[in-house]
């Protein structure tokens, strides 16, 4: 899979079952997302539908299929919304990064983060946070790599798997 071209673009809604079963993989085996719950078609497709309606990206890494007539086959998704519900915050969004377990370490996700990125400077925005979990060094340093930078680590304010867990912030510059 990983000599296959990786494309990144826009989800529809025939994505829809990849990112339920990525999203679902991360709740279930990551600490990635802090719920126990997994989601439905139902509420990935009112996810997606509240985010395309608010002109905000949803994009996926899609590898191209082995056989011409073949599919290709999602292999992460990213998105941004805001980062809190106040006027005063308009020019900042929180994104999220899900990769297949398969593909974790191979480049998709940065390729995914970096159009976000993109997006994000096109849309005028000014900041882009990443919450994450404190112990994901991997994330962390893909963040850094990028030109995040870590502003604060907030200890004990999730739990999961009866893990208390510390949530760092990640701020870009856009």
């Amino acid at each position: 899979m990983a000599d296959r071209p990786i494309r990144i673009m826009d989800a529809t809604e025939a994505h829809l079952p990849a990112l339920v079963a990525i999203y679902n993989q991360a709740v279930r085996d990551t600490f990635s997302i802090w719920s126990e719950e997994e989601t439905t078609l139902d509420q990935r497709r009112r996810w997606m539908d509240i985010r395309r309606s608010a002109g905000l990206p949803v994009l996926i890494a899609a590898v191209a299929p082995e056989q011409p007539s073949g599919e290709s086959e999602i292999v992460g998704y990213a998105s941004y919304g805001p980062f809190r519900d106040f006027p005063g915050y308009r020019f900042t969004v929180e994104h999220s990064v899900y990769v297949a377990p398969a593909l974790h370490r191979s480049g998709v996700g940065r390729m995914l983060l970096g159009a976000l990125i993109e997006r994000a400077r096109a849309a005028g925005l000014r900041r882009m946070v990443g919450g994450v979990d404190a112990a994901n060094s991997a994330s962390i340093a893909l963040h850094t790599s990028l030109g995040f930078e870590l502003q604060g680590t907030l200890e004990g304010v999730g739990e999961k798997f009866g893990k208390s867990l510390d949530l760092a912030f990640l701020v870009k510059r856009l």
